[in-house]
Parts: C-alpha cells; structure tokens; sequence
C-alpha cells in the first residue's frame, strides 16, 4: 500500500467522480483510475461501485475511508514538521487583488504550521511581480491566468480558478435576477482596466462576450477597482467583472453582484516560485488545503 494509491483513493471517494479527483490530484484520470485499483487487488475488496452514471463507495470503501484519511493526516503533520525544521525566518510573497478572505485563510494556515516566519505581503503589478521573484527580491508569487511558457527561470505550479461575477447597477432591471447570461449584458458599456494591466483578465472577458455574439461596448476607463465600483453604481448603467472572493466581502448598496450561468468566467491562478530554490511546501500545502475546503466554491 502507497501513500499516492491513499490519495487518489480519498479523493475519488469525496468527489465521487474520477475525472475531478484526478482535476484536484493534478493527475490524469487514467493514473488515478490505476492507482485505486492497485489499492483494491492489495486489499482484496472493492472500494467503489462504478457504473456508466455514478461513482460510489462500497460499504467496505465506507469503512476504509476513515483510516485512509487518518494515515494522510499523520502524512501532513509529518510534511509540516520537515519544512518547519528548514522554514526560512521570513516569506516574501507577491499577491494579486481579489483574493478575499481566501488569502487570510491560506495565511492563517500557513501560520499555524509555521508561527515563526514573518510573512511580507507585496502588492505589485504583473511583470513587476515576476521580476522581482525571478531576480530574488520575492521568494514566491501568485498569478492569474494561463502561466507564460516556461523560461528557465521561473515554474508555476496550479492551485485553484478564481471565479469572476458580474457588477452592474444595483438599480437596473437586471439586478432583480439571480444569475445572468453574458448575453443579457449586451446593451450595456462594459468598464474595464486597460489592458496592459491585466492582460488575461481583459482577453478572457471580451472573447466571451464575442462568442456570447456581441462585442462589448466600451464604457469610461477608471483607476482603481473601488473607483470603478463607483462610477458603476451612481453614474449612467455599465458593468464590470469583479473576483467572486472580493464580491462576497463587499456590503449591497448601489452595485449588485450576480453570478453567470452562461458562461462561467474564471482565471487558473497559480504559485510562481524560482527553478532551482526549495519550493515554499507549507504555503503550497495551505493554498491547496483551502482549494478543497468547505469554504471554497
């Protein structure tokens, strides 16, 4: 019995599903699908029904589950210790807006696994965040959208998709429903940053507007995200998109935030961190720990 053959048969078991086990595994679906039924010969019993429509746990699978869960408990206090033993006195981490109170979360568990590293938050634009990690200045950074081609200097390991919502005016017609389509949005001037600043936020949104069928209309330019929330709820109708984390924290008032049915926006963000350095595993294990956690979407 292995500890991979341990986690993919805990997380076939608690996403019912082999294709986002294997999502959230960052494996193939055929590797997990091998890796669980090498557990059940090893075993000798089947740990799941499968059948064309649904996964689910056989009643020996029920009764395995809580003692695999608990040998992958002790495996992550024992992964928590080693890097704690070898924990650098502080963390320089580059970081996005949006995150919510998902990035308290992940620091709040980085902290309790490691409670004497100092960790210094640095709000910083795209390309300047990747230059000051791939020069030192930065030990890890986040980033959104899909990663550039590998340079030799820096990788970028996935965590999670952040979802986008819609803002437009708390005032409008369709802010009386409880989901759009993109399409419904058509009429309206669409305010975004320019987009130099985000280019794949701006890529994303407008490609999906035009297989939507319409091209957005350009509404007025404006700085920062709290201006363009303004400019939204008090001047002519406009919308924007807005991170899901970051609309969830904002109070109603004069803008709505509705999700989307069709499509669903969102941007793959990942921990960037330098070829060659030892890899910050207690971060990346908070970032992950959050990814399936009840809190998250």
């Amino acid at each position: 019995m292995e500890l991979r053959q341990l986690h993919c048969f805990v997380a076939v078991a608690e996403e019912l599903h082999f294709g986002r086990a294997a999502e959230r595994l960052l494996l193939g679906q055929p590797a997990v699908s091998q890796q669980v039924r090498r557990l059940e010969r090893e075993l000798k019993v089947e740990l799941f029904d499968r059948s064309p429509r649904h996964v689910r746990l056989t009643p020996s699978g029920e009764r395995f589950l809580p003692a695999a869960r608990a040998v992958l408990d002790a495996e992550q206090a024992a992964r928590a210790l080693a890097a704690s033993l070898t924990a650098p006195d502080r963390l320089r981490l580059g970081t996005v807006t949006g995150l919510g109170a998902r990035l308290d979360r992940i620091l709040d568990a980085y902290e309790r696994h490691a409670p004497g590293v100092a960790v210094e938050l640095r709000a910083l634009p795209a390309a300047e965040r990747l230059a000051r990690l791939a020069d030192g200045r930065l030990d890890a950074a986040f980033v959104r959208g899909i990663p550039p081609e590998p340079d030799g200097d820096l990788r970028y390991l996935p965590l999670w998709e952040d979802e986008l919502t819609v803002a437009l005016p708390a005032r409008h017609p369709l802010a009386r429903q409880d989901a759009l389509d993109l399409a419904d949005l058509a009429a309206l001037p669409l305010r975004l940053t320019e987009r130099r600043n985000h280019p794949a936020l701006v890529d994303l949104v407008t490609a999906a507007c035009r297989e939507a069928g319409f091209e957005p209309v350009p509404g007025p330019a404006s700085g920062t995200l709290q201006d363009t929330l303004a400019a939204v709820g008090s001047g002519p109708a406009t919308w924007t998109v807005v991170y899901a984390e970051n609309a969830r924290m904002m109070l109603p008032g004069r803008v709505a935030f509705r999700p989307l049915r069709t499509p669903r926006l969102a941007l793959p963000t990942a921990l960037a961190v330098r070829h060659g350095t030892r890899p910050p595993r207690l971060l990346i294990d908070a970032c992950r720990a959050d990814r399936t956690s009840p809190h998250t979407p």
